[in-house]
């Protein structure tokens, strides 16, 4: 008797007392969602989400979804469920539809604002926060983007090799991180040195606390750049006198999270000019923040 019950007890504390959560199958998400990602750095799945069919410009520049349009979700396990933050791209008149069928299934609105300024026509960036069962999330996120025009479907286009007519080997060195080009565009990632979480989850660079730095080629060694630096609040002024000394104008200061750990303010920023003479205006403001240079 006591044999079987030091038996049954051991087998208990191996199959119950320790679960092993099972790994997500991201392909359902992708399905659920009506897009593929990619697992990126930091078990995120990712998946872009670029408005290629708004065409909109500032100061007569035509964008290029990849500057400064390209939305995305970033899926993360946590345990027996996921969260998931992400950006969308709208219209003015495709915000409260969408933003209506979020609120409605439990997905957070974390933040809704601009971007850019002057552009024509202007376009709205909606932050947003859940959690559950990943295929469940992807299904309402599939819904709600229903009620706009965001394009679901991938484009062979973006897979295949492009050259820039930029000096990004300058630009590399300026900045002290390597770049990649993305949809005709070269976009750089800059980490920050500390860990920011949410809600007592760690958040990693593929969603979204990382320094977004992306240039538009425009001939003859110039390009427009756009994108946001993650800041403290401390360094949100040096940053911004940085950056307007260089010639950079900063065209919004806002939160994207409500719940982070530091809290952190998000600073984008517009200009067009020399590619490198950017770079380096780029690099003042970086250099008043918490980043490791490479």
């Amino acid at each position: 008797m006591r044999t079987i019950l030091f038996v049954a007890i051991a087998w208990f504390a191996v199959g119950f007392s320790l679960p092993a959560h099972a790994e997500v199958d991201w392909s359902k998400v992708g399905a659920a969602l009506g897009k593929e990602g990619v697992v990126a750095p930091g078990g995120v799945y990712r998946v872009g989400l670029p408005r290629s069919d708004l065409h909109v410009s500032v100061d007569g520049i035509v964008l290029k979804p990849a500057l400064a349009l390209g939305g995305w979700l970033a899926f993360k396990s946590m345990g027996d469920e996921a969260m998931v933050m992400g950006d969308l791209v709208l219209t003015e008149d495709e915000v409260n539809a969408v933003m209506t069928r979020l609120e409605e299934n439990g997905i957070e609105i974390t933040a809704l604002h601009n971007h850019l300024l002057r552009a024509t026509p202007n376009t709205m960036y909606m932050h947003i926060l859940g959690h559950g069962d990943p295929v469940k999330l992807a299904a309402i996120l599939n819904q709600a983007l229903a009620a706009s025009r965001t394009p679901l479907k991938a484009t062979s286009a973006a897979a295949q090799p492009q050259a820039l007519d930029l000096d990004t080997a300058a630009i590399d060195r300026t900045l002290g991180f390597k770049g990649k080009v993305v949809g005709g565009v070269y976009q750089v990632a800059v980490p920050r040195g500390d860990t920011i979480s949410d809600g007592g989850m760690p958040v990693p660079a593929a969603m979204g606390s990382a320094n977004a730095i992306n240039f538009q080629p425009l001939g003859g060694g110039k390009a427009a750049i756009a994108g946001d630096l993650v800041l403290t609040a401390r360094e949100v002024n040096p940053v911004l006198r940085a950056l307007r000394e260089n010639g950079i104008e900063v065209t919004a200061v806002h939160n994207h999270m409500l719940d982070d750990q530091p809290h952190v303010f998000f600073m984008h920023f517009w200009a067009h000019d020399d590619a490198v003479r950017l770079a380096k205006g780029l690099r003042a403001a970086l250099d008043k923040t918490n980043v490791v240079i490479q």
